[in-house]
């Protein structure tokens, strides 16, 4: 039986209609809470609201009264990259961080209480990829419908997906999909979809995978403009790592904050 069954309600649902293993929440960890919000304020139009006391210091990223995206402090002891974590919905965050252990990952924080705000762990997959688990209150109102600022898309950037794949579709029970070579590039692609609906993707990167990162999940960002998002965000300070294309889903960049964050900007087509 997998996570999905497992922890799920009558309907197939975790708390506040979010079915289990559906990306919930995108996370920053950097080393300055105050020039993070100073950059994606700007760039994405967010106001801050105070996180959680137990998580402090961290700030809710708020957009036309939602709470979209989450900053806090990246712990000086921790030898991790400055970088954005999806939340992947939890029913029950302690049984599915056990599922995460016995399936060949770890969990470095957690489970625990974040007071109000719902039980969360944090973890990473067999390849390195740091995730958070998160069970949030049942009328937590975090979903912007895909507007402008808001995370629309993950995706974990990986040496190979075939051995990752298995971790996540025995964790939350996911199809995946694997590309066709014959469609395009890249070959190495798998979409994870919950109730036939497509929620994440793993991308084989293979040599081109960092190396001074290895594998991580890249967050998609809503935008109006791609292209002027760009040039708003080199203006703040950030950098660009993907020039702007084309794509079936619509205009695609990839970027990095002023503390190396990377993140992607998603125009869709019109």
């Amino acid at each position: 039986m997998t996570e999905a069954a497992e922890s799920a309600d009558d309907s197939g649902h975790g708390p506040a209609g979010r079915r289990a293993g559906t990306p919930c929440w995108a996370s920053l960890m950097a080393h300055s809470v105050s020039v993070a919000q100073a950059f994606y304020g700007e760039l994405f139009g967010w106001e801050f609201r105070p996180g959680p006391d137990r998580l402090r210091p961290y700030a809710r990223a708020v957009l036309d009264g939602r709470d979209v995206a989450g900053i806090g402090r990246l712990p000086a002891d921790l030898p991790l990259p400055v970088a954005w974590t999806p939340y992947l919905a939890s029913a029950d965050v302690d049984r599915t961080a056990e599922t995460v252990r016995r399936c060949g990952g770890t969990i470095g924080v957690g489970p625990l209480e974040t007071g109000g705000a719902g039980r969360l762990a944090i973890g990473s997959d067999p390849s390195g990829a740091v995730f958070g688990l998160w069970r949030a209150p049942a009328r937590r109102d975090t979903d912007a419908g895909g507007a402008p600022g808001t995370p629309v898309w993950h995706e974990l950037h990986t040496f190979e997906t075939a051995s990752v794949a298995k971790f996540y579709t025995s964790l939350f029970g996911y199809e995946a999909e694997r590309r066709d070579p014959q469609s395009g590039p890249p070959a190495d692609h798998v979409t994870l979809s919950l109730a036939g609906r497509p929620v994440a993707a793993l991308h084989g990167a293979g040599a081109d995978l960092p190396r001074d990162r290895g594998s991580y999940w890249l967050t998609y960002f809503a935008v109006a403009d791609a292209d002027a998002s760009l040039a708003r965000l080199t203006a703040l300070g950030g950098r660009v790592l993907t020039p702007p294309h084309d794509t079936a889903h619509g205009r695609v960049a990839t970027a990095a904050d002023p503390e190396g964050a990377r993140f992607a900007l998603l125009a869709t087509a019109r």
